[in-house]
């Protein structure tokens, strides 16, 4: 059995995770992320603690932790994640494994939830995957030979950064047209309201959901075209095709064995799949990119404790 633990800026996610990658216990406590080193550790360790008294005669092999970064996956250190303020060069690793005597490994949220899906999930019989998670922002994770790759300095797969126009959005890192500018939750919100605002007549089911033109997010874009709204629809072809784009690019670049899409929004871009399939031979030059599978990952809401649970 190994424990996931997953931190955020408010909470602490933990769960007990199986070999099979079942997730059999999860709870939740809140996270101190302004006080000092200590009292966000002591966060930590409760939903540790709560983890074990769940099931008090379990073998723990090991401890995996997902952090905010930018972190040190290596020397399992969190450096100075600007949404836990209370942690600046903390050796996470090192305090959980001496506080409970198991292994423990650190890792951002995407890189863990990409191994868990290559291991446990939706990448099993693949030896090199790419993973993308859309939802707020957009993460990724390439995993190689079920190993988590890192790059240099283990700040490798910002793949949500890569700029597909160099004209395009300001991204909220600083760069023009990065995917996570033009394709996130709050960009499809941002297009819908653009929309809305040129065509309220004919994005009137929107609005209704939203209750105003600025009030639309990317859940009442959602809602209005599982309903059949047409405004909605052509909001998210949109979406796809730029995700398109960002996707041809990666296959030439890695040429993965499939790439797996997860997060928030997955489900709600899910219906496009087959619409990117179809024109990603159009934005790669790798003649067998149709080859490379698009699929939707086992997890969902529980990916950083399933994700945690993998890197141990």
């Amino acid at each position: 059995m190994k424990i996931g633990i997953d931190i955020g800026g408010t909470k602490v996610a933990a769960g007990l995770v199986d070999e099979r990658g079942e997730i059999v216990f999860k709870t939740r406590v809140p996270m101190t992320a302004t006080g000092d080193a200590a009292a966000g550790f002591a966060c930590v360790r409760s939903a540790i603690e709560a983890a074990l008294c769940a099931q008090p005669g379990a073998a723990i092999s090991g401890i995996g932790i997902c952090s905010p970064g930018p972190l040190d996956p290596e020397a399992g250190v969190v450096l100075n994640p600007p949404n836990l303020p209370c942690w600046r060069d903390f050796p996470l690793a090192a305090e959980v494994e001496r506080a409970f005597g198991v292994k423990a490994r650190v890792d951002n949220d995407a890189n863990a939830a990409a191994l868990a899906e290559a291991i446990w999930g939706a990448g099993i019989g693949y030896r090199n995957v790419f993973y993308g998670t859309l939802g707020t922002g957009i993460g990724t994770g390439i995993i190689f030979d079920r190993a988590i790759y890192h790059g240099r300095t283990g700040s490798a797969a910002e793949g949500g950064h890569m700029s597909i126009d160099y004209r395009g959005a300001k991204c909220g890192c600083g760069k023009r047209g990065c995917i996570e500018a033009l394709a996130s939750g709050p960009a499809i919100a941002a297009r819908a309201q653009d929309k809305a605002s040129e065509s309220a007549a004919e994005c009137a089911r929107m609005i209704e959901l939203a209750g105003s033109v600025e009030a639309i997010r990317a859940e009442h874009v959602g809602e209005a075209f599982r309903a059949g709204d047409v405004a909605a629809a052509e909001v998210l072809c949109e979406t796809a095709d730029l995700l398109t784009v960002w996707l041809g690019n990666v296959v030439d670049l890695l040429e993965p064995d499939v790439i797996i899409i997860g997060g928030g929004v997955a489900e709600l871009m899910s219906a496009f799949f087959d619409r990117i399939a179809r024109q990603m031979p159009q934005w790669s030059i790798n003649p067998r990119c149709g080859e490379i599978p698009l699929l939707k990952a086992k997890y969902s809401a529980d990916a950083g404790i399933a994700g945690a649970a993998a890197l141990v």
